[in-house]
């Protein structure tokens, strides 16, 4: 079907009222019927409104550093069992005690102090600290406290630094080698760390610290597992509040300047709100917990549904300025721009749908949610839209003269959608040309990107824990643990002698291995019994048996059919961790084929990382190769066009290569957040594209040259097109003030795509879609002009 468009003093007519099509199958008329029932729809909403309210109160927050790797594979099964049967590393508070007075006596007065009361704090079972090492084992004896009750002065004071700077339980362990730096480990209770009450302990603990190390002028830093969570929690709470404020605003402001009429503003900005609320209410009520990507659903939330609610109110607009009533403004306006916005939002989904078949269970989760809140989006607009109009808005006598000869800001635009069309239709085949060379340049710094992960990246960067870290990392080899858990055979002891020899040479092969320091495990007992001359097995039952029961499961469980050999690497890209997790696999290979029988397993976060990630963002990257492929088979199909398939590959792709570009160029590499943006924007970029078309075949003569229609389409949704890109842009680029690195990330990525997808949409798919069209023409009458076979 084609709609001729005309023209009134100089601005384009909307054109007749199209008749049913299906180009979505009639969908877009879910939005009449809150025009026909508008005092039900009202109630309707109301209700479903209050309803969602107590949907978002229901939201919490998930701040688990393993969610993204949580999958149904065997090295995420190993690891979720060193969790469940060796849990004192999500429980435990790193302080990170530093200065260059640190031995001095002052000082290590206030950090014993320190020491002492931060196991007063009530939510604590124990500390680890210099003052926890003892002086070697003497026959007969129990061991004395290597710091006496009383710091000695004056040279007794030398000799006692100078043994624990040697102790070996201490030195590259818990006091660095310079003296400058002190770990402390303070061991939380576990039915503490994930309630509302971590906040309250850690305040404490830093309040605690403060207070004993202030005239010492010593300095600490919090970080490990628990204060990590906390750390992420807060933020997510305050992107929230962030993204809902900043980016409706920025929306709103748009619109009401281009507008000029508050009512107008409501009308398009009004639905997506909405949306959001709805959206995010479904989300709690159906059990969604908010995590470092699903906090971004707000904003994605906002410029999926902004987009088409932008699109449909420009399009009512054009219709009351031609003097159509406001009831059929908004219908028709419906009817022209609703099967786009089917499309558009199906393009959106299909995004988050290509997400659904990741590994990761926080990737997997973020597509599912962000497939229903495309559906309600969809739904909040198509309906909405024209309900808000037809309430709201109040044409005057004459408004419609009246805006004809004041309408500044939209004109303005119109006027650059006329000059950047009939430029781009003048030579089609030359920029054409240009434009494939354009995207194959980019294709070609696309395909150099590679796989980065850093634990950092899920971690607040503004906070004490990444700063801590990296003085961990510089100075006691680093804060992330890796773990090799040690399984025995059946019926064997902890403490039989091939156990025990077992465990030695893992312990060995992991202080041997390059990049892996502070190695602790049974084996750091036994030799330090071993400097007082007792290392049997009788005698180190006795020890173990001795130390507090939250220091033994560290390395023992309750069953003591299994044990844990630890070490801690520095948190730096996968491309440099793996190949020291697959060096210690390869030396502990040997020593369990010495040992047979005993099951050997190189794991832990920081292992689970190095193997994963690179092959997690690889799957990724592929799928949006496919997602590419099906999209154009989609538009394609929906529009029932080859060219229009073939046109709309290249403005679709063109986003995605510009902003991996830019990532190849920062040497971000390819992260998690970054893909996930990238399969994402591909989709919401659709948008433009898509609208165009639609608009196109609704403007285009029969037979007439392409670029005729391109012109007068162009006209048409180009200056909604300019300002939801925009909107697009703001929405998602207020994203770059959170703390957390990854959202940054997804951020500036998705806002420079959404940029790219509306220079794609002006300079590539215009002349694209006219040679194209121009050789289909030429086709097409080449064929009616052949004579018929006899």
């Amino acid at each position: 079907m084609t709609v001729q468009e005309g023209k009134l003093e100089g601005r384009p007519l909307p054109g007749a009222v199209p008749q049913p099509d299906r180009l979505a199958f009639g969908i877009e008329r879910l939005g009449l019927v809150a025009l026909r029932f508008p005092t039900t729809a009202v109630l309707v909403l109301l209700a479903l409104c209050v309803g969602a309210t107590f949907g978002v109160m229901r939201l919490k927050v998930d701040d688990s550093l393993s969610q993204l790797f949580r999958a149904d594979t065997p090295e995420f099964r190993e690891y979720e069992t060193l969790s469940r049967r060796f849990p004192s590393s999500e429980f435990d508070v790193l302080l990170v005690v530093e200065g260059q007075n640190l031995l001095e006596r002052a000082s290590l007065e206030g950090l014993r102090d320190l020491v002492t009361d931060l196991q007063l704090i009530e939510g604590t079972r124990g500390v680890i600290s210099l003052f926890s090492a003892r002086a070697p084992p003497e026959r007969g004896r129990v061991p004395a406290a290597l710091f006496p009750e009383e710091l000695p002065e004056g040279g007794a004071y030398d000799d006692l630094i100078a043994r624990v700077r040697a102790n070996a339980i201490l030195r590259g362990k818990l006091l660095s080698e310079d003296g400058h730096l002190a770990l402390v480990v303070l061991a939380l209770d576990p039915a503490v760390a994930g309630t509302p009450r971590l906040s309250e302990v850690v305040g404490e603990i830093r309040k605690v610290a403060s207070r004993d190390l202030g005239e010492t002028g010593l300095t600490v830093q919090l970080s490990g597992v628990p204060v990590m969570q906390l750390e992420i929690r807060e933020a997510v709470e305050r992107d929230r509040l962030l993204y809902n404020g900043l980016g409706f605003a920025a929306g709103s402001l748009i619109a009401i300047l281009f507008f000029q009429r508050l009512s107008f503003m409501v009308v398009a900005a009004g639905p997506p709100l909405i949306a959001i609320l709805l959206a995010l209410g479904a989300l709690g009520w159906l059990g969604f917990r908010l995590n470092m990507f699903l906090n971004m659903m707000t904003p994605l939330i906002m410029v999926i549904s902004f987009s088409d609610s932008m699109q449909l109110t420009f399009a009512a607009r054009d219709r009351l300025i031609a003097g159509e009533t406001k009831h059929d403004a908004f219908r028709n306006a419906v009817l022209v721009v609703g099967p786009a916005c089917v499309l558009t939002h199906a393009a959106a989904g299909f995004s988050f749908a290509a997400l659904m078949f990741s590994e990761s269970d926080l990737i997997r989760t973020f597509g599912q949610a962000g497939l229903l809140s495309t559906l309600i989006a969809l739904l909040a607009v198509l309906t909405l839209v024209p309900l808000l109009g037809v309430l709201l808005t109040r044409p005057e006598p004459r408004a419609a003269d009246r805006n004809r000869r004041a309408d500044p800001g939209v004109d303005a635009l119109r006027a650059v959608c006329a000059w950047i069309a009939a430029r781009m239709t003048r030579r089609p085949g030359v920029y054409s040309l240009l434009c494939l060379a354009v995207v194959t340049l980019l294709a070609v710094a696309y395909a150099r990107l590679e796989p980065r992960y850093r634990l950092a990246d899920q971690v607040p960067d503004k906070h004490q824990t990444v700063a801590a870290n990296g003085r961990l990392d510089a100075q006691l080899t680093g804060a992330n643990p890796i773990d090799v858990l040690i399984e025995f055979p059946a019926g064997s002891s902890l403490y039989a002698p091939e156990t025990l020899a077992t465990i030695a040479e893992v312990h060995g092969a992991m202080e041997d291995q390059r990049g892996v320091g502070n190695v602790w495990s049974l084996e750091t007992l036994r030799r330090w019994l071993a400097a007082g001359g007792r290392s049997d097995p009788a005698v180190l039952r006795r020890y173990a048996e001795l130390l507090p029961p939250y220091l033994v499961r560290r390395f023992i469980p309750a069953e003591q059919d299994a044990t844990v050999v630890t070490g801690r690497v520095p948190d730096v890209e996968i491309d440099h961790l793996l190949p020291v997790t697959q060096e210690l696999e390869e030396d502990l290979a040997s020593v369990q084929a010495r040992h047979p029988g005993y099951r050997i397993s190189v794991t832990g976060l920081s292992a689970v990382a190095a193997r994963n990630s690179a092959s997690m963002i690889g799957r990724l990257n592929r799928s949006l190769t496919v997602e590419i492929v099906f999209m154009a088979l989609f538009i394609g199909l929906a529009f029932r066009s080859v060219v229009v398939g073939l046109a709309s590959i290249l403005p679709g792709i063109f986003p995605v290569l510009v902003s991996g570009t830019v990532l190849w160029l920062r040497g971000d590499g390819l992260q998690f957040a970054s893909i996930v943006a990238l399969t994402v924007a591909y989709g919401l970029g659709l948008s433009a594209t898509i609208h165009f078309l639609n608009r196109l075949r609704l403007v285009s003569g029969i037979g007439e040259d392409p670029a005729l229609g391109v012109e007068r389409a162009t006209v048409l949704v180009g200056p909604a097109l300019i300002l939801t890109s925009l909107v697009l842009a703001c929405g998602l680029g207020v994203t770059v003030l959170s703390d957390l690195p990854s959202l940054r990330i997804f951020g500036w990525v998705s806002a420079l795509a959404m940029l790219a997808a509306l220079v794609a949409d002006l300079l590539i798919l215009r002349p694209t879609i006219t040679l194209l069209g121009r050789w289909r023409l030429s086709l097409a009458r080449r064929l009616r002009t052949q004579p018929h076979a006899v």
